[in-house]
């Protein structure tokens, strides 16, 4: 702990800036909609545009083999228009999106462990487990010359072993954070998590952070994890914006990461 205490200390002397933790929109909730009517109402691309051009500073989609949100299409499409950062997340288990991935070389391809039909994501990489495999399928990505950032719960063992496997950064899991938070158990909720990211800091890895996060909690787990270097948030702040405008949520969540 007093070295990630010192680590963290010398990185905000030297560099603020870089402690800006960045906000990735995932618009899956947006092409959701847009299926259930059929036709292109929302347009999917316009809101991807408008999202940055309303201070979000990457777009997330998670495409899944049924293709019931963002279809294949989708991605080589925004890959056309898209120009902060573009993240896609999925199971690199599915050879579609692993193709799918090599055609289309994001910013970053997140991994997820999802299985086929799987309603949202619910679990980390056993990247103890999975190691051989995870070793193989990273290098596939970074020699491509894209980042990689894989799945996993706030355990520290399950961070060792994604550091052995060759990833670039972990995105923490955030759902039991979310949950406890919710209950009123603030210090218990953010405790792995910030064990977690020491020992991420202390392996070189970078940290993304996604899953349940909202406006109402994540101002709390950046300022006890301002090395977080980006989130990805799509329910809660699709939901937000149904209310408060579009613009309007995105505004609201980029204060939230501002560290205090």
């Amino acid at each position: 702990k007093l070295e990630y205490a010192i680590w963290l200390y010398l990185r905000c002397k030297n560099n603020l800036n870089s402690l800006m933790t960045r906000l990735s929109v995932n618009i899956n909730k947006i092409a959701t909609l847009r299926n259930s009517r059929g036709g292109n109402n929302p347009d999917l691309l316009k809101v991807a545009m408008d999202c940055e051009r309303f201070g979000a500073e990457g777009i997330t989609v998670h495409p899944r083999p049924d293709e019931r949100h963002i279809r294949y299409q989708d991605v080589y499409d925004l890959t056309k228009i898209v120009t902060t950062e573009f993240n896609i997340e999925g199971n690199p288990k599915e050879q579609k999106f692993v193709d799918l991935v090599l055609a289309t070389k994001p910013h970053q391809v997140t991994l997820v462990p999802d299985v086929l039909n799987q309603l949202t994501s619910d679990h980390g990489w056993d990247t103890i487990h999975e190691q051989d495999y995870l070793k193989e399928i990273i290098a596939v990505f970074k020699n491509a010359g894209m980042r990689v950032s894989i799945f996993v719960d706030p355990s520290i063992e399950m961070i060792q072993a994604a550091a052995t496997a060759g990833t670039d950064r972990i995105e923490l899991y955030t759902e039991s954070y979310a949950k406890e938070f919710a209950k009123g158990k603030k210090e218990e909720a953010i405790a792995p998590y910030i064990s977690a990211a020491a020992e991420a800091t202390k392996l070189g890895l970078g940290i993304n952070a996604g899953h349940d996060l909202d406006r109402f909690n994540l101002q709390y787990l950046i300022a006890n994890i301002p090395t977080i270097e980006e989130v990805s948030i799509g329910h809660a702040l699709i939901t937000d914006a149904l209310y408060l405008g579009l613009e309007n949520t995105i505004q609201l969540y980029k204060r939230a990461l501002e560290v205090k």
